[in-house]
């Protein structure tokens, strides 16, 4: 147990930072592991020593207030940043109430885009961002162990640079790249419109926390759409988005023959199935052969897309050839 009765910035920063990493993740690889093999309740279990983990609270804490790109933006309190003495009080805080967490609401900023139009980002207090972290660090390795291969956006160890890897591979010279295709895919407000039941449905979480998500989720909400949206300014928002989303890299995908074999001899043929589809977050490529029926894939995403409440922007996505080349991820 780590109690400090002095509650300095000397007391803070010699806390076992190193050690509090390591417990932490040991426990998600648990998780992990769990998911895996299909044992959801050890998984809920686990996750639950996550929610109750010091070290999980410490990091937490100090992820959202010295870490974190926005650590100095305000939430509706007006608080920029923590005292170390606030801080600790804040971990307590967390210790009594992590299974039970009430949000606050959210602080409005229009962010002005490309085409003239503003984006709304909600900004929670830093109270209800260290909660969020918390609430990620046992969410995340419970769904990253059911995540797609081809899901590069806001994932631990992926970046932009493997998505466009990946692109590469399927579009060069060898992969007869001149001869295909892609889907530019745009979905249509997608934090604002994703529906809450689609993210509910396939939580795997533990009942306060799925409570704890349900009310954030809540506390973001236009009055218009009370069903939908998830806060875009939220540490867990892009995690739900990912859940949300997850499987539509799967909707366009083929049996593809190669050989295997050492000799001419056992130079037999196998079949594998391909997914050529590449996600980052809502942005999403599609790799079409010269065979394949772009309409018919883009009415199977929008059905998917329809029943978590999201849209297909019929004006920004469009089907390229290969050789004009495309933008994504700018």
């Amino acid at each position: 147990m780590i109690r400090h009765s002095v509650k300095t910035s000397e007391s803070w920063k010699g806390l076992p930072w190193k050690k509090f990493r390591k417990t932490l993740f040991r426990l998600q690889k648990r998780v992990f592991k769990a998911v895996q093999v299909g044992d959801k309740r050890k998984a809920r279990s686990l996750q639950k020593l996550i929610l109750k983990s010091t070290s999980a609270r410490f990091l937490a804490i100090r992820q959202v207030s010295q870490l974190n790109a926005g650590k100095k933006t305000a939430g509706i309190d007006g608080k920029k940043s923590l005292s170390f003495e606030e801080r600790f009080n804040l971990e307590e805080l967390l210790k009594m109430n992590s299974g039970n967490w009430k949000h606050q609401g959210l602080r409005e900023i229009p962010i002005p885009k490309k085409d003239g139009t503003t984006r709304m980002l909600k900004i929670p207090t830093i109270a209800d961002r260290a909660w969020q972290c918390l609430a990620k660090y046992a969410l995340e390795p419970a769904h990253e162990a059911t995540f797609h291969a081809r899901s590069y956006g806001f994932r631990t160890g992926r970046s932009a640079h493997d998505a466009q890897k990946y692109i590469f591979n399927n579009l060069n010279s060898y992969a007869k790249g001149r001869e295909k295709r892609v889907i530019e895919l745009d979905i249509e407000k997608c934090f604002d419109r994703i529906n809450h039941s689609a993210i509910m449905d396939e939580l795997i979480a533990p009942k306060g926390l799925k409570i704890g998500i349900f009310r954030c989720l809540k506390t973001g909400v236009n009055p218009e759409f009370p069903e939908q949206g998830t806060p875009q300014g939220g540490v867990v928002s892009p995690l739900l988005a990912n859940i949300a989303l997850n499987g539509i890299e799967s909707i366009h995908r083929y049996h593809a023959d190669y050989k295997y074999g050492r000799s001419v001899k056992d130079n037999t043929s196998k079949s594998k199935i391909i997914e050529p589809s590449i996600r980052y977050a809502d942005d999403m490529v599609i790799i079409l052969r010269p065979e394949d029926n772009a309409t018919e894939i883009l009415e199977r995403i929008s059905e998917f897309l329809r029943k978590r409440g999201m849209n297909v922007s019929q004006k920004k996505t469009k089907v390229t050839a290969a050789t004009d080349g495309f933008d994504f991820l700018g």
